[in-house]
């Protein structure tokens, strides 16, 4: 094994994007930001853009596809590998591009980047004089290992298949949320399995004969996280805030299979079954019936715009625990017995078995990931 510098190895000078891209135009260049990179590289449309004029003046970091990149200001250390379908696309200030032509070092570069030493070296040398930014001289000079072609094409193919499945695992999903969303609109909105029958009049407009309209509070209580977050690093439980995973806690206040509502900033709704803790303004809604979670996940999801259109507040919006207790919505009056509630539990279970599966997946890459790289566990002793 040798080490070189990262600088050595690309074809293009390492160097960050547009300093100043501006609000996003109509029919500009497509730009991508650090969100985008920790989020995934998925569909050019999830891209805000930057004029013409912006884009011209960066011509150095003009994507082609295949580059690797780099966050270097904000959540540093993130990385991603363009599709080839970003080509033409751009980069802003706190991201960085690392072009090397040869598809194999591009992927184990990132697996270094990635692993834990690769992310001790760019945390040792953050410039904190105003914000942590990673400097373009740091990586120019970070050393990189080499191993034969051979070794790192085999490492390379490791971490890559378990990356594949996760992210087959993921489209899978997000086929099965689609199918939800779509199988919850027919039933509870459109009402076409019902066309055919009898309709009555209800404050919410013509509805099933059968059916009432419900306030949700019927269903579950709304209850409100923690004002003070005490987040232990390695911790045991997960510890949700408004705008992500906010971290690990060693205690929790909630076990069971939970609906969670962020209730301001960028409102969301997920599920997770286990034992966690909430942050406040993260709402957890865990239904008095265990049976009706999927299905009233999936209505949530569905109305969450309705809801969050009385959000309150001129700088950040946000919702009440009234905004989701109170929210009215139509349903069979004895939904226990529609067989609809057992599809929607169907689709979460398989979700749930994706996920956790891509989790195992994760936690197996990440293990293997320092191992490899040092050359410490040798390719041919990996069983996946």
């Amino acid at each position: 094994m040798e080490e070189v510098k990262l600088g050595t190895l690309t074809d293009r000078k390492i160097g960050y994007g547009i300093v100043q891209p501006g609000a996003s135009v109509p029919n500009g260049v497509p730009v991508i930001k650090v969100n985008n990179i920790i989020s995934g590289l998925r569909c050019k449309k999830d891209l805000e853009s930057t004029s013409l004029e912006n884009d011209a003046k960066y011509k150095r970091t003009k994507l082609l596809g295949g580059e690797l990149l780099i966050s270097v200001v904000g959540t540093i250390g993130k990385t991603a590998i363009v599709p080839k379908s970003f080509a033409g696309c751009n980069l802003v200030r706190a991201t960085c591009l690392i072009d090397i032509k040869d598809e194999l070092l591009t992927s184990w570069v990132k697996y270094y980047i990635d692993s834990p030493k690769g992310q001790h070296y760019i945390h040792e040398n953050l410039n904190t004089t105003v914000q942590p930014t990673l400097n373009v001289k740091s990586l120019v000079e970070m050393p990189i290992p080499m191993y034969s072609s051979e070794y790192m094409d085999k490492v390379v193919s490791i971490l890559k298949s378990l990356d594949d499945k996760i992210e087959v695992n993921r489209k899978i999903n997000e086929n099965l949320e689609q199918q939800a969303q779509a199988l919850f609109k027919s039933w509870f909105v459109d009402f076409e399995p019902f066309k055919n029958g009898e309709f009555v009049e209800s404050e919410l407009g013509m509805i099933p004969k059968g059916w009432r309209v419900y306030n949700l509070s019927e269903f579950l209580p709304v209850i409100t996280g923690k004002k003070d977050a005490n987040v232990a690093k390695g911790g045991a439980y997960p510890f949700f805030s408004c705008s992500q995973d906010f971290g690990w806690t060693d205690d929790y206040s909630f076990d069971g299979n939970a609906i969670l509502v962020a209730g301001n900033g960028d409102f969301n709704v997920k599920m997770y079954n286990g034992k966690f803790e909430a942050y406040q303004r993260t709402y957890v809604l865990i239904p008095y019936n265990p049976q009706y979670t999927a299905w009233l996940f999936y209505a949530v999801k569905y109305h969450l715009n309705e809801i969050t259109s009385a959000a309150r507040g001129s700088v950040i919006k946000f919702i009440t625990k009234g905004n989701l207790a109170d929210f009215r919505f139509p349903a069979p009056s004895n939904i226990v017995k529609a067989e609809i509630i057992e599809k929607f539990d169907y689709i979460r279970r398989m979700v749930a078995s994706n996920e956790r599966e891509s989790r195992r997946l994760a936690t197996l890459r990440d293990t293997l990931l320092p191992k490899l790289m040092s050359g410490e566990l040798k390719v041919n002793e990996v069983k996946i």
